[in-house]
């Protein structure tokens, strides 16, 4: 390593997009600010930069609070200057979950006296918000928020600023990443799985279809998984797999270059087939309606007139009619598709 550094966290901002502190979301049951402290720890001291003192008080990690308040990051990289034991520090977004301490080390190399910044860069813009800066821009950054230009590309043109391209490192965009929405924080994780449950033809299927297409249009992959309490035929009568499977062999398998189809002469676990489908973002289960699995149910008045899941489990319910029961969750119209959709992402995904 060239220099000594210290590292600043910035969770000042306000996730209105998200809808929740992005700092606190979890990717692999470790909250985001957890995986950058533990990540930077051993490049020197880590520090927090909040946006008002007190904040974040209960992580027991260090922290410094704006001054100036709501002018966005451009004060917490002030702070962060004012506060740090080194001359030079790491400045780094709370909601950037795979940044390593490696592309520290790497900005290191870069210092000289010829500049003041060390940010990297692509090929559509530069990331202030992972970069190197030295305590020499408090002047200029103290001029910006004077004159009330708050946009971090002013440092970074004001300063003697080294861009460092990440085409030439070994890292790549990913590394660099902001989850600021809810389906990009979707799009990162191990899959959602929640189940749509009710009595027979209560109309899950639809449901399920309009579910695909909402998931589908964020670019989001899906998996179903359809339980069946009956026995069910897989195959076409006549098909060669048919008849081999007939035949007594315990397993078929036919595939072409698009799809593949597996018959066993079992009855796997809920858990195996959800592994199966461990790449895609969303699985949802069609049935299973008295399973622990977070479930959306539906009542329609021509099928039943009351809940059958445990109220613990349900994310809401769908229904086509004014039913008389009673709900501790949200009871949704079975066209309101986007009300569903929502509700789940918000008790899924931000919670």
């Amino acid at each position: 390593m060239a220099i000594r550094f210290s590292t600043a966290i910035l969770v000042g901002g306000k996730s209105s997009r998200m809808g929740q502190d992005k700092a606190l979301l979890q990717l692999n049951n470790e909250r985001f600010i957890d995986r950058l402290t533990r990540e930077f720890r051993p490049c020197g001291d880590v520090f927090l930069s909040v946006a008002k003192k007190g904040d974040y008080a209960d992580l027991g990690l260090e922290t410094v609070a704006d001054e100036h308040d709501s002018i966005g990051p451009i004060e917490g990289i002030r702070q962060a200057l004012l506060y740090a034991a080194e001359e030079y520090v790491f400045v780094c977004a709370a909601d950037m979950p795979f940044l390593k301490k490696e592309m520290a080390y790497y900005l290191a190399e870069f210092v000289s006296s010829d500049y003041d910044a060390y940010v990297f860069c692509d090929e559509k813009r530069a990331h202030p918000l992972c970069a190197i800066y030295h305590k020499s821009l408090l002047p200029l950054i103290e001029e910006l928020i004077a004159k009330g230009k708050y946009r971090l590309n002013g440092i970074l043109a004001g300063a003697r600023t080294k861009y460092v391209d990440l085409s030439y490192s070994c890292f790549d965009k990913n590394c660099v990443r902001n989850i600021n929405t809810r389906d990009e924080f979707l799009s990162i994780g191990g899959p959602v799985v929640f189940c749509v449950s009710g009595i027979k033809n209560s109309g899950k299927t639809f449901l399920i279809e309009k579910l695909i297409n909402e998931f589908i249009d964020r670019g989001l992959s899906v998996g179903v998984i359809k339980h069946d309490g009956h026995d069910f035929t897989c195959d076409i009568e006549g098909t060669d797999s048919e008849r081999f499977y007939r035949a007594g062999a315990d397993a078929v398998s036919i595939f072409s270059a698009t799809q593949v189809f597996v018959h066993e002469r079992r009855g796997p676990s809920i858990g195996e087939l959800i592994e199966r489908m461990r790449d895609k973002n969303v699985i949802i289960i069609e049935g299973l309606k008295d399973s622990s699995y977070p479930k959306v149910e539906i009542v329609r008045s021509a099928a039943g007139d009351h809940p059958v899941c445990d109220p613990k489990t349900l994310i809401c319910i769908a229904t086509d009619a004014n039913i008389p029961f009673e709900s501790t969750c949200p009871v949704f119209g079975m066209d309101d598709i986007d009300g569903i959709f929502c509700c789940i992402l918000d008790r899924l995904v931000c919670h």
